[in-house]
């Protein structure tokens, strides 16, 4: 497969920045918990958690929406869940791309059934093209219209997700 980048190592590098400054500024004296959804969240997650001025506490979850082939069922299932208390805490949901909305809208739920405070989602990348549930980012990184996009912790059947930049597949 060929690929082009689509968003480079710089680019990405100064928005991880810009959203950082932000949750440092919205955040400013609370500890909020960052709550990576494995397993693409995690290269922007530690970047974006070395970059926040405030003082974080980080957790993951883990969760997959089954069906049958590239069609979601809508049914999720949780397959590792935070340990973290977050009753009464901020918490900030970390995701590399929202796609369907379907999976995020679920922990969303999941997490403000739980009692967190304050529950803000954070997308590195917001791609409406297949999106079935709509879901508000409070913070985001870049909107990309279609395409199948891997690197920076974006995979192709568990390939690609070390490249520094975002890049579109192509046959």
């Amino acid at each position: 497969m060929k690929r082009e980048v689509l968003i480079s190592e710089t680019a990405i590098r100064k928005r991880v920045r810009e959203i950082a400054d932000q949750i440092s500024d919205d955040f400013q004296g609370t500890t909020p918990v960052l709550v990576g959804i494995l397993k693409g969240s995690i290269v922007f997650m530690a970047d974006l958690m070395r970059a926040i001025r405030i003082p974080v506490q980080m957790d993951f979850m883990r969760a997959a929406s089954y069906g049958s082939g590239i069609t979601s069922s809508g049914r999720v299932q949780v397959t590792k869940d935070i340990e973290l208390p977050i009753e009464g805490r901020p918490v900030i949901l970390v995701e590399d791309i929202v796609d369907s909305g379907l999976t995020l809208a679920y922990i969303k739920d999941l997490l403000k059934g739980r009692g967190a405070a304050s529950l803000k989602i954070c997308a590195l990348i917001d791609k409406r093209e297949r999106r079935e549930r709509e879901v508000t980012l409070d913070y985001s990184g870049f909107q990309v219209e279609e395409g199948f996009l891997v690197g920076y912790g974006l995979d192709c059947n568990e390939e690609y997700r070390n490249l520094p930049d975002i890049c579109v597949l192509k046959e």
